[in-house]
């Protein structure tokens, strides 16, 4: 895969100066770093949520923000999904209202259908009619993915969006959202703290710090050390 998106931004949030540079072309990139390092900042400019001080996004080929010719294009025309660590869901409607609520492009037929698919992805068809304040964090958060993948986006920002799962149903939400993309050829920008995650999904890692990115390569060297750190831990909890 070509480079499906170019950052060269720099933006000023309190105390945090981001300075990001780089081009991503893996179908899944995880983000690492230590909190407050600029991870959720980057991704909420991508998305469009924050106008940057400076710079530029270009997406497929599409300018999404350039601020020295002044081009920006709103967060709802970016065909960009977004799901953060607290789903907003809309509260006044069902959880099936709630998933097609971007999809009015379609019949009433596919619509329907696209719904259904996405409920089962995440496995919540069970909860197609109730509403947002009946269900758990972890549903909430499963009917929040399933929002964000319904209108088929073209880039996917997902800002440690399992929490509130139980490990088991993460790492098959995980294998079938991996399964989902790659065969829509949709990438993925990720921010997790789980090294795990990133070589299960055979991803490229973003280390940023500071504002910064400090690395950016395939898993098995960028997080090496790490990976050699959590086999000692792990192997020390079994002594």
């Amino acid at each position: 895969m070509s480079d499906y998106l170019q950052v060269d931004v720099g933006h000023t949030l309190g105390e945090l100066s981001l300075r990001v540079s780089c081009a991503l072309s893996a179908p899944w990139t995880v983000l690492f770093g230590p909190s407050g390092a600029g991870k959720t900042s980057l991704l909420r400019v991508i998305g469009g949520l924050t106008r940057p001080d400076r710079g530029r996004v270009v997406l497929h080929g599409r300018t999404l923000a350039d601020t020295e010719k002044g081009a920006w294009v709103p967060p709802g025309q970016r065909a960009i999904g977004f799901v953060t660590q607290r789903p907003t869901l809309f509260p006044h409607i069902n959880v099936t209202a709630n998933v097609s609520f971007g999809l009015s492009g379609l019949d009433r037929r596919s619509c329907k259908e696209r719904v259904g698919e996405m409920l089962e992805l995440f496995h919540v068809g069970q909860l197609a009619k109730r509403m947002p304040g009946d269900l758990s964090g972890g549903e909430k958060q499963r009917v929040a993915l399933a929002r964000a993948l319904a209108p088929g986006p073209r880039l996917l920002l997902l800002d440690e969006p399992f929490t509130g799962m139980d490990a088991d149903l993460k790492v098959s939400i995980l294998q079938q959202l991996t399964k989902w993309l790659t065969e829509r050829e949709v990438p993925a920008l990720y921010v997790s703290h789980d090294v795990a995650e990133a070589f299960q999904t055979a991803a490229d890692v973003v280390v940023i710090d500071h504002g910064q990115i400090q690395a950016h390569g395939p898993a098995r060297e960028v997080l090496a050390s790490r990976r050699e750190q959590l086999l000692r831990q792990l192997g020390e909890g079994t002594e």
